[in-house]
């Protein structure tokens, strides 16, 4: 059976690498401010894939947000049902000079395939094809695909949509292909994910601006207030300061400083920040970044002091952390460490819940095999990640007797969500090969 689908998927990889770059060209992109309609046509491109892969009953369907693509094919007589998961919206290009290439042009180089969304998520989509396309007619099992149009942008109706089409979605295993592997040429399944909490602290001391030289010394301008007020969510040594923050034990694996330093581009001579082991600071610890400040630019700057200043925050929380007790607590520290008094005003943006998947069982078993054949011989490791996919929570809500594999296509190199973002065109085909024998390996088991 390896074989044979191995084969199979083989035959299937230059239609669906070139289906994989005609998604690329679609700048779908879902935040406020971008042309909506190439979401729309990424959904009609995702929709026409999925009809032209053997899936019979295909609707594009949304809840007052962007578009998703429900896809339905029933389960052979006592065969299990299988959900696949991935998005077709992409982050916006951010800075275009960073890119090497256009990022909506996809091009090759040393075994990689550059472009924005080739591999958060539209790989993940089309590994969901590659494994239809490598079955044909003899599909083992009963598919649901649910590929949504608004991930990167928040997922902010997703669970209306998953409540309202509940019945439609359900199955016995979830494949959620939107994270990624250890390295390349050793899979992964995700276990753990941290959540989010992202909000707006805003500090005031002034009605208006005022000169800098008659008042200052005495008057403090905002800027200042607000950096003081940041700095306090560290201590000296980079740990997260805010009380009551939950922390937990990762994944027992070791992630070289020297590998992780030049995966990340850390300059020469910058330190790390926080304590314990890498792994825990990065998927089970909780992490605070800046993301963005509200200021006057330095160009035209006049000499007065400034009156009020805004800063984003985004908070990590750790699995087994809840993320509105996360929220309460930042507010009670910006609170109790305003300088000299400012005016404190804090608002959220969004709230996203931490997960732990227990990683047990028959799907699991199944999942570990099919790696592990896929990558020739190479076992699959548990691992978390410090990004967040706050719908699993949910679909653990929804779906609590359904066994949830996250798995996906990037590497440390794929800089999802950075410029020049990349996949692995030899790791890419493992995935596709990894999920054919998986829905194999499912379909022995009872629904």
């Amino acid at each position: 059976m390896t074989e044979d689908l191995r084969a199979a998927v083989r035959r299937e990889m230059p239609g669906v690498r070139a289906d994989l770059e005609r998604l690329v060209r679609i700048p779908g992109i879902a935040f406020t401010g971008f042309d909506h309609s190439h979401v729309e046509r990424s959904a009609e491109a995702v929709a026409e894939l999925l009809r032209d892969a053997g899936i019979p009953d295909v609707r594009i369907v949304r809840k007052g947000g962007q578009p998703a693509v429900i896809g339905r094919r029933p389960a052979p007589p006592g065969a299990p049902t299988v959900l696949l998961y991935a998005h077709h919206d992409v982050q916006p290009v951010g800075d275009p000079t960073q890119w090497t290439t256009d990022p909506f042009e996809p091009v090759e180089r040393d075994g990689r395939l550059y472009g924005r969304g080739v591999a958060d998520d539209k790989a993940g989509v089309m590994a969901h094809i590659a494994a239809l396309r490598a079955f044909g007619d003899a599909l083992p099992v009963g598919v649901v695909l649910f590929i949504e149009g608004e991930e990167e942008f928040g997922s902010e109706s997703l669970e209306d949509l998953l409540r309202e089409h509940r019945d439609d979605l359900a199955a016995d295993v979830i494949v959620i292909a939107d994270s990624g592997n250890w390295d390349v040429g050793q899979p992964a399944l995700t276990t753990g994910l941290r959540g989010i909490v992202n909000g707006f602290v805003e500090v005031r001391v002034l009605r208006q601006a005022v000169h800098s030289g008659m008042f200052g010394g005495a008057v403090p301008d905002a800027l200042i207030t607000l950096s003081r007020l940041i700095a306090s969510l560290h201590d000296d040594n980079g740990d997260v300061a805010v009380e009551g923050l939950v922390r937990t034990p990762s994944a027992p694996l070791d992630y070289p400083e020297q590998r992780f330093r030049e995966e990340v581009g850390l300059l020469d001579g910058v330190e790390f920040i926080g304590s314990g082991r890498l792994v825990e600071r990065l998927w089970s610890r909780p992490a605070i970044s800046i993301l963005g400040i509200d200021a006057p630019p330095t160009a035209g700057a006049p000499n007065a002091l400034v009156p009020v200043a805004k800063a984003k925050f985004s908070v990590r929380i750790a699995p087994g952390d809840d993320a509105r007790r996360v929220y309460d607590a930042i507010i009670a520290h910006l609170r109790h460490h305003a300088p000299w008094g400012a005016q404190v005003t804090i608002e959220l943006e969004q709230l996203g819940e931490p997960c732990v998947i227990d990683a047990t069982g028959p799907a699991f078993d199944a999942a570990r095999q099919a790696f592990t054949e896929a990558w020739d011989g190479t076992p699959p490791v548990d691992m978390g990640v410090g990004g967040s996919i706050p719908f699993i929570a949910t679909f653990q809500e929804l779906f609590p007797k359904a066994a949830i594999l996250v798995t996906g296509v990037e590497d440390p190199a794929t800089s999802a969500h950075g410029p020049n973002e990349s996949l692995h065109l030899a790791e890419f085909e493992r995935v596709c090969v990894a999920e054919a024998l998986l829905l194999a390996k499912v379909a022995r088991i009872a629904g």
